[in-house]
């Protein structure tokens, strides 16, 4: 039985942490690969900060992040003054300080954590041409470990679909319009029908909600997503960005499971251990993210929260266990163990068996 198709998923996903030096330029490093897609955060201040997303197929530099904490477009967050990533290179990418006193990428004095992805094969459809979706679309997939990062720009008309490349049905699919201030929608496993089109947010907490205009009348399939003609995913002669995932045996997985509100939580069976998990209970709270550089040792509960722009703070009493081929709840937080179905995506660090059959290590 094979375990695994991805038996190193550092070639894949990988979390980097450093320390401030205000060095500029500076080359942040330590990956396995180029990233195509990059998620940084400051850790250990208060004020505002954000979540700041990169990525190949819109570029990096000055005035291309995008902040999950925020409605704001692409930019609007004047980043060429607080910092910002300026290449993407071998094993990481290169930054380039603010000109204030706030710094988002190499403060002295601050700590920060970026999660990594690797995509990289160029995709193009003409929908016109190829008859698959109903709008154009550009991008950067990997078939292989399941991630594409795909561009389109809205035709503000309902029931459209675009092409994602990833010639399996995408499990998740993030949206953010780059152009004008918006919600940025989540469509997970719960969510996908065409007859319960329920979303979630990433900027609040708000419980999903029932939003038929956000995906339309198609279902997600092998080829295409759907979009309704929601201003957050289709406004007319709008960019907008689109994070398709499709699950990976024992690399990657997707879904979700009922809390029960107790320090004796759950088990959920992932097929590998995680390296980094983001949560989000379905009936409100925060959104958190849980990984395994932050606390390399159990009980992992150091959380950061993509829906804020706060530093890191810790689950009173823990919050859950990396095992060693899944995770277990180990408080009664809301958030993460909430009495409601949770939403989860999950990375691996190994794979419970790889495919020449070495098993993953406890924590």
């Amino acid at each position: 039985m094979a375990y695994t198709t991805i038996d190193k998923p550092t070639d894949y996903f990988e979390t980097l942490t450093w320390s401030g030096d205000n060095a500029s330029p500076r080359n942040i490093t330590g990956l396995d690969f180029t990233p195509d897609f990059v998620w940084i955060k400051e850790q250990n201040i208060a004020y505002s900060t954000g979540h700041r997303l990169y990525d190949s197929v819109r570029g990096v530099g000055a005035n291309k992040e995008l902040d999950t904490s925020s409605t704001q477009y692409e930019g609007q967050g004047n980043i060429e003054t607080y910092g910002y990533p300026n290449a993407l290179i071998s094993g990481g990418y290169t930054v380039q300080t603010g000109t204030t006193d706030i710094d988002y990428v190499n403060k002295t004095g601050n700590t920060y954590v970026s999660w990594n992805w690797k995509a990289g094969t160029s995709f193009s459809n003409d929908a016109s041409a190829t008859g698959i979706g109903t709008i154009d679309s550009t991008g950067s997939v990997s078939t292989t470990a399941g991630l594409s990062i795909i561009s389109y720009t809205g035709n503000g008309t309902t029931n459209q679909s675009v092409a994602h490349g990833l010639g399996a049905t995408p499990q998740v699919i993030i949206i953010k319009n780059r152009t004008s201030s918006s919600y940025w929608c989540f469509t997970g496993p719960r969510f996908f029908s065409t007859s319960d089109t329920n979303m979630l947010y990433m900027q609040n907490t708000a419980a999903e909600a029932d939003d038929t205009n956000v995906n339309g009348n198609t279902a997600p399939s092998s080829t295409v997503f759907g979009i309704g003609d929601y201003s957050a995913v289709n406004t007319s002669g709008n960019a907008h960005i689109a994070y398709c995932f499709t699950e990976i045996k024992g690399y990657s997985k997707f879904g979700y499971f009922q809390g029960n509100g107790n320090s004796n939580g759950p088990f959920v069976y992932l097929g590998f251990k995680p390296a980094w998990i983001l949560f989000k209970n379905t009936t409100g709270n925060n959104w958190g993210i849980l990984n395994n550089k932050q606390d390399p040792f159990n009980i992992t509960q150091t959380r950061l929260h993509p829906n804020l722009d706060i530093a890191n703070n810790t689950g009173a009493g823990g919050v859950v266990d990396f095992l060693s081929n899944g995770f277990k709840c180990r408080n009664s937080d809301g958030l993460e163990n909430g009495a409601a179905p949770i939403v989860y995506m999950a990375f691996a660090e190994n794979p419970f068996v790889t495919s020449t059959g070495i098993p993953a290590t406890a924590r």
